[in-house]
């Protein structure tokens, strides 16, 4: 009995067959090569930029002298930028509270889900393709120009800046998700308002949420570049401790960024796990 046992699992094991290899395991190792050879084209001298070490390997000592003045702040300039600071603070808060107020109608706007209008909703994504192709920093230079040198550009470029990325962003989050919920509301004889409401604007609050939230972030960065043309906050005070090459001093103000980023990026943290 056991050897009749033991020739059925016999046969039962030769029954087995090894697997085949999945096919296209060679197509990551293409893509690498494609963009390995894109890069090198992209940095030779004929075709590209013509990147080159030697202008690093010439002025490395300038650059160490740069880094050794980084490394030793200057602690006694830091009243000074107390002001700058706190203004670059505001700056982010107003744009992120304005562009987020404007930003969630027009996510509802954006999305084939809660606005089946293709006209309009085509329109509205030209446009936010438009504002969205425009940099932040060319925004305020144009504004500074207009309104004059201070907080104001700077928080009507960080609105516009706002405003493309939480849309976007958001509204991709509703297509996303099941239209079933919607089509009942529609079914049951609720208008798209209505609809939008009760049932589509629950589900967005967790996305828009992370959006608004991750914007404020980007916009404390952008602020402090934004003065560099003028557009008030700390990027004012950068630009005048860079014309005179006060690296300690400057060392001071990106540390003072790095606290603020990293102490939003906690609160943050701690928002979303509250409220999403």
């Amino acid at each position: 009995m056991s050897a009749q046992k033991h020739a059925g699992a016999q046969k039962h094991a030769g029954d087995l067959q090894i697997p085949a290899r999945p096919g296209g395991r060679w197509k990551p190792w293409a893509a690498l090569a494609v963009v390995a050879a894109i890069t090198a084209i992209t940095a030779s001298p004929q075709w590209g930029v013509a990147v080159s070490f030697d202008a690093i390997a010439r002025n490395w000592q300038n650059g160490a002298e740069k880094i050794v003045q980084l490394l030793q702040p200057d602690w006694a300039f830091w009243p000074r930028t107390i002001a700058p600071l706190l203004e670059t603070l505001q700056m982010a808060v107003i744009a992120t509270a304005v562009g987020a107020v404007v930003s969630l109608p027009l996510s509802l706007w954006a999305a084939k889900l809660t606005n089946p209008n293709a006209v309009s909703r085509g329109i509205l994504r030209t446009a936010l393709n438009i504002v969205r192709s425009v940099p932040d920093l060319l925004y305020a230079s144009v504004l500074v120009a207009m309104v004059g040198v201070g907080a104001l550009p700077g928080i009507i470029a960080l609105v516009l800046f706002n405003v493309g990325i939480i849309v976007k962003l958001v509204s991709e989050s509703i297509e996303s998700n099941d239209a079933g919920p919607l089509e009942a509301g529609r079914a049951a004889g609720g208008s798209q308002l209505q609809v939008n409401r009760a049932i589509a604007l629950p589900d967005v609050w967790p996305s828009f949420i992370n959006q608004t939230l991750y914007v404020f972030e980007l916009n404390v960065r952008a602020s402090t570049v934004l003065g560099l043309v003028g557009a008030g906050g700390l990027g004012l005070l950068i630009d005048a401790v860079r014309t005179y090459y006060r690296y300690d001093q400057l060392s001071l103000i990106i540390l003072e960024i790095l606290v603020i980023v990293v102490v939003i990026d906690v609160l943050s943290s701690a928002i979303r796990k509250r409220l999403v």
